[in-house]
C-alpha cells in the first residue's frame, strides 16, 4: 500500500515540473511589416562587333543513301579544307549536324508520288572568325570550295566583361535616380537595399542567306556591315522605405 502512494507522488511531482518549465505564452504585438519600394534600372554599352559566328553547310541529294554520304563527305572535307587554308584555326570550326533521310519524289505535274526517293545528307559545321575584315571574303572561299547552305551570320564581341561591369553599375545608379523620385514624390525616405537582380539583354544583328550555291555567291559578294551592337542591363532593385 506504502509502494502505491508513493509511485502516484512521483507521478504527481513529474508531471508538476513538466508543466513549470513548458513554454509561457506572452501577448506582444506582431512586428509592422517593412515597408519597399521596387525600380528598374537600364544601362547599356555600345560596341563593335570583332567576331563573328557562321553556320556553314553542305547538301547533298542523291538516289541512294551511300551515294549521298560519300559526295557529302568530300564536299564537306573540301570545304573545312578551305577554310584551314583561308587562315582559320581547327578549334574555331566544329561540327554541329549531320543528318540523312529520304525524300519523296513527286510528278512536277500532277504532285502525286512517283513512288522513287532520294536520300538527302546534310552537314553543317560552326565557324568563328575573327577577322571580319576577311568575312565576305570567306564567304566566297567557301562557297567555292562547295558549301551550299549559308543559315546564318552572327555578330560578337569577343572581350565585353569591362563594358557589361559598367552597363551594370549604370542601371544601379539609373535605379536609384528613380527610387528616389518617387520617394520624393510620396513624402517617404529611402532605406536599405533589400534586394537586387539583373538581367543582361545582349541582341545580334544576324545576316541570313539560305540558298544555292548561285544566289549565296551573289549575297556573299556584298561587303558585310557588322555595325554596331548594343548591350543592355536591366536591374531590379527593392529599397526600404521609412
Amino acid at each position: 500500500m506504502n509502494k502505491k502512494v508513493l509511485i502516484v507522488s512521483i507521478v504527481a511531482l513529474a508531471a508538476l515540473l513538466v508543466s513549470a518549465c513548458g513554454p509561457t505564452t506572452v501577448n506582444q504585438a506582431a512586428p509592422l511589416p517593412v515597408r519597399t519600394i521596387n525600380v528598374s534600372g537600364a544601362g547599356t554599352a555600345n560596341l563593335v562587333p570583332d567576331i563573328a559566328y557562321i553556320y556553314l553547310g553542305v547538301n547533298t541529294q542523291k538516289p541512294s543513301a551511300a551515294e549521298a554520304v560519300e559526295e557529302n563527305n568530300v564536299q564537306v572535307q573540301t570545304m573545312i579544307e578551305a577554310l584551314r587554308d583561308f587562315g582559320i584555326d581547327a578549334k574555331d570550326i566544329r561540327t554541329t549536324n549531320f543528318s540523312i533521310w529520304p525524300q519523296e519524289r513527286y510528278d512536277p505535274l500532277t504532285g502525286t508520288p512517283t513512288g522513287e526517293k532520294t536520300y538527302v545528307v546534310d552537314n553543317t559545321v560552326y565557324v568563328t572568325v575573327r577577322d571580319l575584315d576577311k568575312l565576305g571574303e570567306l564567304l566566297d572561299t567557301v562557297i567555292a570550295a562547295g558549301a551550299n547552305t549559308v543559315n546564318s551570320i552572327q555578330f560578337d564581341v569577343a572581350d565585353k566583361d569591362k563594358a557589361l561591369e559598367s552597363a551594370r553599375a549604370d542601371a544601379v545608379k539609373d535605379a536609384k535616380v528613380k527610387a528616389q523620385e518617387l520617394a520624393d514624390a510620396a513624402g517617404v525616405e529611402l532605406g536599405e537595399i533589400h534586394g537586387i537582380a539583373f538581367y543582361d539583354n545582349q541582341p545580334y544583328p544576324m545576316f541570313d542567306g539560305k540558298g544555292g550555291g548561285g544566289g549565296a555567291a551573289a549575297e556573299a559578294a556584298v561587303p558585310i556591315q557588322p555595325g554596331q551592337l548594343t548591350f543592355t542591363v536591366t536591374v531590379s532593385v527593392t529599397y526600404e522605405i521609412k
